[in-house]
């Protein structure tokens, strides 16, 4: 399906990351936005509130990031492509209904413009230390998708991915850009509608008589209806059946559970979505994402003049983590260097994936400002000896 015209600033633009965010919502057919003003995010409401009434979106200010993230997931069961965005703060307060999204099975967007933190922490400056919260922030067994982009053309195209992915799979998708990415502005190239592809909720073809809100086929995700159409729903935050009626019993939850886990753990080969940076011959790989990874080109590129094989290896879909492509890695290099902008998140699932196979160290950094290339390019030279 391709996305409609009325939503797509097709040409070249300067825009910011946020802003970059905004217009690949609305290309990806998001209709509703309720938020919280919070800084570093706020632009991304701020663009999408005055473009929405030209393609007939409605945005809500509402009163605080839980009430935000609770009207997303009703305006998706009321039959739009729906999001949010915020920053560290409100990211925590939406956690629980995040999770009530994630049992719910309801296709929406979250987008995290990281800043400095804990609490209140560094308002307008970056961080990168909500990646482990964005896997495991809510309580409970599930699985969830997170993209992280490096640069505002990779904001407007990863939040149509992230839009299109959140309908696929029937998962809330993060968004997990940072300060300096959502505020640095640069070319962004919006292509004509019809060469964007988007992807149409998954509703069901069944008769209201015949339909079962959480039945599903071989690849365990349900078909949905709209709030509205004649069908009978019950939907819960409750472990379910697939009526949607509250069933309270190990059995139930065994069900369930282990099928929300099992739909994203089963796509896994086809969620890995990786950029490599001369890996061809590199001894010394750099694991970087986000605004951390074009830091560290630099570092790079020094080490590449003095002779050592260095490569960059940037996730762009961080979770699911690539499991199997980083035990690839391993038997690869002799050394991996991850560089995020926290003292060690990402750092734990590299070093569980490669099991002890290749050195891994970090070069970490508490936010408020990027690295020095140098500090990285220090830590290559150490790694490789």
């Amino acid at each position: 399906m391709k996305a409609d015209p009325k939503g797509v600033l097709t040409g070249e633009h300067y825009l910011d990351g946020d802003h970059a965010c905004s217009e690949g919502a609305i290309a990806a057919g998001c209709r509703f936005l309720a938020g919280y003003p919070i800084t570093p995010s706020t632009e991304v409401a701020e663009r999408v509130a005055e473009r929405f009434p030209e393609v007939g979106g409605i945005f809500i200010q509402m009163e605080d990031e839980m009430g935000s993230m609770a009207a997303v997931v009703g305006a998706a069961w009321g039959g739009v492509k729906a999001l949010t965005v915020t920053s560290g703060p409100g990211f925590s307060l939406m956690m629980e209904n995040i999770g009530l999204a994630v049992m719910m099975e309801t296709p929406c967007v979250v987008i995290n413009v990281q800043r400095g933190g804990p609490s209140t922490g560094l308002p307008t400056l970056p961080g990168q230390a909500d990646m482990m919260q964005a896997r495991w922030g809510s309580h409970g067994d599930y699985e969830i998708i997170a993209l992280s982009p490096n640069s505002p053309q990779e904001c407007f195209e990863l939040t149509i991915k992230a839009v299109n992915l959140s309908e696929k799979y029937r998962v809330p998708v993060l968004v997990m850009t940072d300060e300096c990415v959502g505020h640095m502005t640069e070319k962004v190239v919006i292509p004509p509608a019809d060469e964007i592809e988007v992807y149409p909720r998954r509703y069901t073809k069944l008769p209201p008589d015949q339909y079962l809100p959480f039945k599903v086929g071989k690849d365990l995700i349900p078909d949905m209806v709209k709030a509205g159409d004649g069908y009978k729903i019950h939907i819960t935050g409750l472990t379910h059946d697939e009526k949607g009626y509250p069933v309270m019993s190990w059995q139930a939850q065994e069900k369930l559970v282990r099928r929300l886990v099992e739909k994203i753990r089963l796509h896994a080969d086809e969620l890995v979505d990786i950029e490599e940076m001369q890996m061809e011959d590199a001894e010394v790989a750099i694991f970087s994402y986000g605004i951390s990874s074009r830091v560290a080109i630099p570092a790079l590129q020094k080490a590449r003049k003095e002779g050592i094989k260095v490569g960059l290896y940037r996730p762009i879909i961080v979770w699911p983590f690539p499991e199997k492509k980083m035990r690839e890695l391993a038997s690869k290099v002799k050394a991996i260097v991850v560089v995020e902008m926290n003292y060690g998140q990402m750092l734990y699932e590299v070093e569980r994936c490669v099991c002890g196979k290749t050195k891994v160290s970090l070069v970490p950094h508490g936010g408020g400002w990027v690295h020095d290339p140098e500090d990285i390019y220090q830590a290559i030279k150490e790694a490789a000896k």
